[in-house]
């Protein structure tokens, strides 16, 4: 791991991972909130059973304010944020005060999303600071290391996500072939043996989405 510690990689790799799971559930959130609320009543139900989360939610209104702000729930997006900030906390130091503030706000609006009459507006702002936040890793993070094993945990998560969402066969490659060169430059030690057989079904004729998201949670099994 060269200067990194195991112990900080371990924070910075799920600094990566909580914080694009934060991005991407918020893109699905949103897609499927008109849904939720004007056509699709079991459509919160669809999202948990994608998710892999349990559906402990009573009413589409009940997923809606729990799933989104609820930090008691420990699979909502909120819950999902608090982690990627405890992360960057005590990653202060290595990705500099202002690459966590980027965090920080993304709290900030978040919470502000559960009490407004617009959230959306609100959620729009999360996205923003979360894209305004990987801008900073690359502006202002000078230790190589340090990004790879962040993008590295980004790259896992969004593949994961990706593959439960069923995702086309050219998305998924794509994401994996964005995933290689990150797990390599992170210096983490990994499971070659995953990610072979990983690849093999990635690029089958048709994708195994559950065999190949058994594979990738297997990635650093060593």
């Amino acid at each position: 791991m060269g200067a990194i510690t195991l112990e900080k990689a371990d924070h910075l790799y799920w600094l990566g991972r909580y914080s694009e799971r934060v991005y991407t559930t918020l893109k699905l959130y949103c897609d499927g909130y008109d849904s939720m609320i004007d056509v699709d009543e079991d459509h919160h139900a669809k999202l948990c059973d994608l998710l892999d989360i349990p559906d402990i939610y009573t009413s589409r209104e009940d997923f809606i304010s729990r799933y989104g702000y609820d930090r008691t729930d420990p699979n909502s997006i909120i819950s999902n944020l608090i982690r990627a900030y405890d992360n960057a906390i005590v990653m202060r130091d290595e990705i500099g005060t202002e690459t966590l503030a980027y965090i920080q706000m993304a709290v900030y609006d978040l919470e502000r999303a559960a009490v407004s009459e617009a959230p959306m507006m609100k959620i729009q702002k999360v996205v923003d600071h979360l894209l305004a936040f990987w801008g900073c890793v690359d502006d202002q993070i000078d230790g190589y290391c340090i990004r790879s094993v962040m993008k590295f945990g980004k790259r896992v998560e969004r593949l994961d996500l990706y593959l439960r969402f069923r995702r086309s066969p050219a998305e998924i490659h794509r994401n994996y072939m964005r995933l290689l060169p990150r797990a390599k430059d992170s210096g983490m030690a990994c499971n070659e043996a995953a990610i072979a057989e990983l690849k093999k079904l990635i690029d089958a004729s048709e994708i195994d989405y559950d065999a190949a998201l058994m594979q990738l949670g297997q990635i650093l099994d060593v």
